[in-house]
């Protein structure tokens, strides 16, 4: 075991010794079904106009990585309404979706240099539990935006994870009548996404007795890793019908392992997060599809959560952002010059009441 992982791994056994009696004051955080829950399209409503911040206020966002889109694109969001709300958005990542030391290091250092809020994305559900303590005792509020969860978060913004998995599979059910075999490529092996995401796709395709999942693996948001568990996967089981892999640079690696085979066109594969290179391979013919989970939308939403916060507001503990199962059928309808998504999903969400 190497030195960084070493201490990467008793910095967190530090903190789930520190934040006990932390723990003791917050039934553990299921995003996915916690009850104290607020729609975004629904804030404003409930919690009235945005308020005035006090001035000169900082808000620091920590990432997993600025390797993937997602977490670039939930970045643009974050500084976009940031600033027009007069806030300062300073946006971190660690050097990889594997530095759980790293991305302790930054946002640490957010609390030690006084920001007015701290915004996390962290890589496990454990890695920035010393975090939260550290900012509870000097009054720094937190938000815990996707994907994993720290069971400790007092807030956190992001999309139903296992709904994810969920819509895909009903696609598979619907547009599949036949049945077959699928396969699922996970994220990070721990993660609540990624547990949450697989658990969603299992289960409602299991409902259906014509399917059958015959592979879950980790592809542990690897392209390359994917591509190779895919690849086995088909030789294996070459009529295999469809994947389902937890996120979209995943999914580009089993695309790729499809034709190699020779199978593109007979095998559905789905992503996940609606990056820009899911739909360009989507309007492509290729990627089946991608539930996405609109990064910039939930970086202004995340926001203006926290900002809510830093002006003393009592929000709900998760706020809840959208998502779509986008299909070469109705990518239009979501993606294209002249579209204002935020209106779009927000006629989506009035639709859905």
């Amino acid at each position: 075991m190497n030195r960084h992982l070493k201490s990467a791994i008793a910095g967190m056994a530090l903190g789930l010794l520190a934040s006990a009696a932390f723990a003791q004051d917050l039934a553990p955080l299921n995003s996915d079904t916690e009850k104290d829950r607020v729609d975004w399209s629904q804030l404003e409503a409930k919690y009235g106009a945005f308020p005035k911040i006090p001035e000169g206020t900082r808000a620091g966002g920590v990432s997993k990585t600025l390797t993937n889109e997602y977490w670039r694109s939930l970045g643009e969001g974050y500084k976009s309404f940031g600033e027009k709300a007069g806030a300062t958005v300073a946006y971190q990542a660690a050097q990889s979706e594997g530095d759980q030391l790293g991305q302790l290091t930054i946002a640490e250092g957010m609390v030690t240099t006084g920001f007015n809020v701290i915004l996390v994305s962290p890589q496990t559900d454990a890695n920035l539990q010393p975090v939260m303590e550290q900012a509870k005792e000097a009054e720094i509020p937190v938000v815990n935006v996707n994907d994993a969860v720290v069971p400790q978060a007092e807030h956190y913004v992001g999309n139903v994870q296992r709904d994810n998995g969920v819509r895909v599979a009903k696609w598979f059910i619907e547009n599949r009548a036949e049945g077959g075999k699928v396969a699922v490529i996970e994220g990070q092996a721990g993660v609540f996404a990624a547990v949450q995401r697989t658990a969603g796709f299992k289960a409602k395709i299991g409902e259906n007795s014509k399917f059958q999942v015959v592979a879950s693996v980790p592809g542990n948001w690897d392209r390359q890793q994917s591509y190779d568990a895919a690849t086995n996967i088909l030789q294996q089981n070459p009529d295999l019908v469809g994947f389902y892999c937890n996120n979209d640079g995943m999914a580009l690696g089993v695309i790729e392992a499809v034709k190699a085979a020779g199978l593109l066109g007979k095998v559905a594969v789905f992503g996940t997060d609606g990056i820009s290179d899911a739909y360009k391979s989507i309007e492509a013919g290729e990627l089946t599809g991608t539930v996405d989970s609109f990064p910039v939308l939930t970086g202004e939403v995340a926001m203006e959560t926290a900002l809510r916060l830093v002006a003393g507001q009592k929000l709900a503990r998760v706020v809840a952002t959208p998502q779509a199962l986008i299909t070469k059928d109705n990518l239009a309808k979501y993606k294209g010059d002249g579209i204002d998504i935020r209106q779009v999903l927000m006629k989506d969400a009035a639709s859905a009441q």
